[in-house]
């Protein structure tokens, strides 16, 4: 099977071909014809399964036809870099059609975005936020939307989106064609499907599990010894890209830096960067400058790098959901990974929750050559936060008379302000034993 048994439109297909797609993925086989006949769709798939597609091809094949210059696709997307992402690839397979898409995300200028949709973009691909800021503003119009996507649903979620979601979802006209694609179907999910989407065709690829492409092992060691560890673990395995996950920003960051200084192409993914510096780490690992990305759950929402051979949880996250999130991102398309996980006792817990996802125990290995028992510092001196420097205290300014030592001030304040030389005090204001009180 190939594209062509999808009757797209002749540009829409003819932008297909210039990307390079040749054969549909399961969900995009199963999606696109549904898409296509006007239905609602609740897509259940893993991160990596070609969604962008399965929802952008048929959205460009029916905006061809109909009127120009206003919104009529909205794309809602959790984070900055999956926005992005989308945005992009819609751009690529849309290069021929001449439909104009915008992204929308907070944390850059609000004006070109402005101004973007001032000269009439079809496309809005966008983040809960700052889209409620246009909304607010007054600078965008959504009453012509005819097809709305709600992607990585379970994420948004997690991020606290649901009221942003349930606001923007009012603005919207009654009748329009609504997707909804999750990797995951918490209870949340189930009840927002129930409130938006109308007799939906549920297309699911796989089961609701970790990818069986992906080979897991569990590394148990101190927690004061987890970074020496991962550094042994990287000279041990043969790798493409590694993506390691941390449960704090802070950590992220200092995780990195300690990767970089043993020598690897390393960058971070946190929310504390600027977007153009998260733009740029993205790149460069998509690109190869990185070998290795550092990131937090809610950060790395927007990776899709297919080379990833690695995933390493220098933290085990909080929920099975969220592992199943982390892991997506290797074994991507028929190829093996490896999901490596440092844990320590602490761990125990969510260590038989995602075995009892997987149905199976979870190899548990030792690194040979490897001083586990080595002791703990006195303090944390790794992942300790600086302490801020004290601002020098501000010293009592002196009291400015106009003529020191004139009877200005009072005799404390003439104390601490000397009179000049060529003025000497009246006696009146002599100390007390000097006038022999």
């Amino acid at each position: 099977m190939n594209f062509d048994s999808f009757n797209l439109h002749p540009r829409v297909a003819a932008g297909i071909r210039q990307v390079g797609y040749v054969s549909p993925t399961p969900i995009q086989k199963q999606a696109i014809p549904v898409v296509m006949q006007g239905r609602d769709v609740m897509g259940l798939a893993q991160t990596g399964t070609g969604k962008t597609a399965a929802f952008g091809l048929p959205i460009l094949h029916r905006l061809m036809d109909g009127p120009r210059g206003h919104v009529r696709a909205l794309i809602l997307a959790p984070t900055r870099e999956l926005a992005e992402q989308i945005n992009d690839a819609i751009s690529d397979m849309g290069r021929q059609t001449g439909l104009r898409s915008v992204t929308i995300y907070g944390g850059v200028n609000i004006n070109p975005q402005i101004q973007k949709l001032r000269a009439g973009a079809e496309i809005v691909v966008a983040c809960p936020g700052r889209l409620l800021d246009h909304l607010g503003q007054g600078t965008i119009d959504l009453s012509r939307v005819e097809v709305a996507v709600l992607d990585e649903a379970d994420r948004m979620f997690d991020m606290g989106f649901l009221p942003d979601i349930r606001r923007i979802v009012k603005q919207l006209p009654t009748k329009r064609q609504t997707l909804l694609f999750s990797a995951t179907m918490p209870d949340d999910v189930r009840q927002l499907t129930r409130e938006v989407l109308r007799d939906p065709v549920t297309v699911q690829i796989g089961h609701m599990a970790p990818v069986q492409t992906v080979s897991h092992a569990l590394y148990p060691v101190p927690q004061h010894l987890k970074t020496a560890l991962l550094l042994e673990l990287l000279k041990s395995i043969h790798m493409e890209s590694v993506l390691v996950f941390t449960r704090t920003k802070h950590r992220a960051r200092r995780v990195a830096q300690q990767l970089s200084k043993a020598g690897y192409e390393t960058t971070s993914l946190q929310g504390n960067l600027s977007q153009n510096r998260r733009r740029a780490a993205m790149e460069g690992f998509r690109n190869g400058s990185y070998q290795i990305m550092v990131a937090t759950d809610i950060a790395a929402r927007g990776i899709d790098v297919e080379q990833i051979s690695h995933v390493i949880n220098y933290d085990i996250p909080d929920t099975v959901d969220a592992y199943t999130h982390r892991i997506g991102r290797t074994g991507r398309a028929a190829k093996t990974g490896d999901a490596f996980t440092l844990i320590t006792r602490e761990d125990d817990e969510m260590v038989r929750a995602v075995e009892a996802k997987l149905k199976t125990r979870i190899e548990r290995r030792i690194l040979d050559g490897f001083d586990y028992n080595a002791p703990a510092p006195a303090r944390d001196t790794e992942f300790a936060r600086p302490l801020r420097p004290q601002a020098p205290r501000r010293q009592a300014p002196r009291a400015q008379t106009p003529f020191a030592g004139q009877g200005q001030g009072t005799p404390a304040q003439r104390a601490n302000n000397p009179p000049d030389e060529a003025r000497p005090p009246s006696p009146r204001y002599r100390p007390r034993r000097q006038q022999g009180r």
